[in-house]
């Protein structure tokens, strides 16, 4: 690692770009801030990706296991480097414009029970390929001490919605669901279970579409309701927070045998009615509840959440916020925190005993970052 920033004027804002590849396996977001891990100064250029399909496969056949090929982490980490790259080359920008990079990787295994997460890339290697000091491994050290290591966001949204009446709600809706629940100094997060992961599934297996676009086959579709219950009477939901769930935690199973339009509907009112049972592990009803993540443009999942919670539901775009690009940016400050050893988990988010900082390093072969404090 380099030298020890709280010695070298480490409270100079940093240019930060942060990678994020999510639990929907729909591609990969760049996206870069000036920070110093406590505001946000600069929102900057972002830049996005889908990934091949037959990529896209290989990655989805890792799940579920503890280890990938070499190769294949090899790729992925090449591919995401060269979204640093195109983000650069598109805006006149160069390795020396940017301090950092913080890489979270791919999740392909989550087990906190027992004490274990696998997020495959290489961090070396993305330092390599770049010439960029890159962060990797966030939620590694959460776990090992006992941690859901997951949700990771949440102190991001803290610092962007301090402007912003409390207490608010901001939900991620990915392949799994995440709030954060924010008021004023007080953070609760967790996951209040699935979100785009099985209807996406279930309209893959069937239609060989990626995702239900629009909800438009969700919306045609009639609810099973003896299938409903049957997915809400999992004990996660009972869990006291914070908790976290693995993408293939909830198998569509369930709803074998229902129609295309009907399994869609049973799934995506499963999505709205697991966040309505999240509202009793929260403090205070929210006021406002900010949508990000690919849910967020589905206009059927949008009316089903607003009849669960019972307030006013809008994008995070509402209030300025860049929806597509939130997680890569989180990944950006995360990354400058855990350079400077600020915590990116708390007790009330991840469940870690003490707040946790994480994250290890990798040099670049410049070694640019540390020679520059």
């Amino acid at each position: 690692m380099g030298q020890n920033w709280q010695d070298n004027d480490s409270n100079r804002p940093l240019m930060a770009i942060g990678l994020m590849s999510g639990t929907s396996l729909d591609g990969i977001d760049a996206a870069l801030i000036k920070t110093d891990g406590l505001q946000v100064f600069e929102h900057g250029p972002v830049c996005s990706a889908p990934y091949e399909t037959g990529f896209r496969d290989q990655l989805r056949d890792c799940l579920g296991h503890q280890m990938a090929p070499p190769a294949l982490i090899a790729e992925f980490t090449r591919i995401q480097s060269e979204i640093v790259h195109k983000l650069m080359a598109g805006n006149g920008l160069t390795p020396e414009d940017i301090d950092l990079i913080g890489f979270h990787g791919q999740t392909i295994f989550h087990d906190p029970a027992n004490r274990v997460t696998v997020q495959i890339g290489d961090g070396q290697l993305m330092a390599d390929l770049t010439e960029i000091d890159t962060i990797a491994g966030f939620r590694v050290e959460d776990v090992a001490a006992g941690g859901e290591g997951a949700p990771f966001a949440p102190l991001y949204h803290q610092a962007l919605s301090h402007k912003l009446d409390g207490p608010l709600a901001v939900l991620n809706l990915g392949g799994v669901g995440n709030v954060t629940y924010i008021d004023g100094e007080t953070v609760l997060a967790f996951d209040t279970g699935p979100a785009n992961a099985l209807v996406d599934d279930w309209v893959l297996r069937h239609t060989g579409q990626t995702y239900d676009a629009e909800g438009r086959l969700a919306a045609k579709g009639v609810v099973n309701e003896k299938m409903l219950a049957q997915l809400l009477d999992h004990p996660y939901f009972d869990i006291v927070p914070p908790k976290s769930l693995d993408r293939d935690q909830f198998p569509t199973a369930v709803v074998e045998g229902l129609s295309l339009e009907d399994g869609a509907a049973t799934l995506l009112r499963f999505t709205s009615e697991s966040i309505r049972r999240s509202l009793v592990h929260l403090p205070s009803p929210p006021k406002r509840w900010l949508l990000t993540g690919g849910g967020r443009k589905n206009p059927e999942l949008i009316r089903l959440i607003t009849e669960a919670v019972a307030a006013p539901v809008g994008a995070v775009e509402d209030v300025g916020w860049r929806g597509d690009d939130l997680e890569a940016e989180a990944f950006a400050f995360l990354a400058v925190r855990s350079l400077r050893g600020l915590p990116l988990s708390l007790p009330t988010t991840t469940g870690v005993p003490k707040p946790m900082t994480g994250g290890t390093l990798y040099s670049a072969s410049s070694s640019r970052l540390s020679s520059a404090v």
